[in-house]
């Protein structure tokens, strides 16, 4: 039988916090990613999560309800689930998705489950926390606004045209050069909780990800950029390992940091992450996260089997020699 982990809750309460405390923000997989390789190195984690997913089975829900598309927050929870059969049963169902003739087709179950937590409880937080409880995740998982949000973009036609695109999908599967995001509503608010995630952290960690429909608009939300910037945690920024189809095609790991200097030029990272195979001119990516203040650390971080996806132990392994480089307010990443 699998025993539901609520027994030994009382126990691991009781237990010393392992690990430094890290808030990751971002994403769908790319979240996911850092995420599940952070859980190899604290319990002391904090997913802060993008709230403008207007596509598939969130946006339905989020034009049928009003309420914050789940689907991203989902894909993280399930990321910090229990290792024992209890999470993983859960993990599963939260993952499952419904393939029918019918309305319920496309939706997946984790959406459906947020949804009546949120209309039962009230309150967003206190919903993502009870299926937290659920899985037994190893950590918290967090909206990064207290609203859904739009996402627009001044969009470089392939003609050569400038227009406006609007929409996370839409901006996700743009046919030209995305030159600059900003949220709608403009200046949303940010949930209190991820800004104290944020002061209170040891470690923050953007990326990797959708760049501008997921990464970057954590740095658009007011709230949330003041307490990025002013939080005494160290921070790193985790790059693609490839470009993505629509938002960042043609894009290498310079053009990546270099449009996250674009939209908060003020931001200061220590230490900017990147598999040496997507990396074509060292001297360059150097330069581009030297604008923020950061040095480079090149590891193998993806996939043997699957290049364009991270490996979660060798992506561990990567946070691991970055955060053991640097001790106290000053440290040098280790080559």
């Amino acid at each position: 039988m699998t025993s539901h982990p609520g027994g030994s809750r009382a126990a691991e309460r009781t237990r010393r916090p392992h690990g430094p405390k890290v808030v990751a923000l971002g994403g769908g997989h790319g979240l996911a990613a850092a995420l599940s390789a952070l859980r190899h190195l604290s319990d002391q984690l904090t997913g802060v999560v993008t709230v403008a997913d207007d596509g598939g089975s969130s946006g339905r829900l989020r034009e049928e309800f009003g309420v914050l598309p789940p689907g991203d927050l989902r894909m993280a929870l399930s990321a910090l689930c229990d290792d024992r059969a209890w999470g993983r049963l859960w993990r599963d169902v939260l993952q499952h998705r419904f393939k029918t003739d019918g309305p319920l087709n496309g939706h997946s179950m984790g959406n459906l489950l947020i949804v009546a937590l949120w209309e039962q409880l009230g309150d967003p937080v206190e919903g993502l926390d009870r299926i937290g409880e659920l899985l037994g995740a190893r950590g918290r998982v967090l909206p990064m606004a207290a609203v859904p949000l739009e996402i627009e973009a001044d969009v470089r036609a392939p003609d050569g045209s400038p227009t406006v695109v609007r929409g996370q999908y839409n901006v996700a599967t743009t046919s030209g050069r995305v030159e600059h995001v900003r949220l709608v509503p403009a200046n949303p608010p940010a949930r209190p909780e991820a800004v104290r995630a944020v002061l209170d952290a040891e470690w923050v960690v953007l990326g990797p990800g959708s760049w501008y429909t997921s990464v970057i608009p954590h740095l658009l939300v007011p709230e949330l950029s003041d307490a990025l910037h002013a939080t005494r945690a160290h921070r790193a920024l985790t790059l693609n390992l490839s470009a993505q189809a629509g938002e960042t095609s043609g894009y290498g790991a310079c053009d990546h940091v270099v449009a996250l200097a674009d939209h908060a030029p003020d931001l200061r990272i220590d230490v900017v992450i990147a598999d040496p195979v997507t990396v074509e001119d060292v001297d360059a990516l150097t330069a581009a996260a030297g604008r923020l203040g950061a040095q480079v650390l090149l590891r193998q971080v993806r996939k043997a089997s699957a290049p364009a996806k991270h490996d979660p132990l060798r992506l561990a392994a990567a946070y691991r020699d970055a955060f053991d480089s640097f001790l106290g307010d000053v440290g040098t990443v280790a080559g």
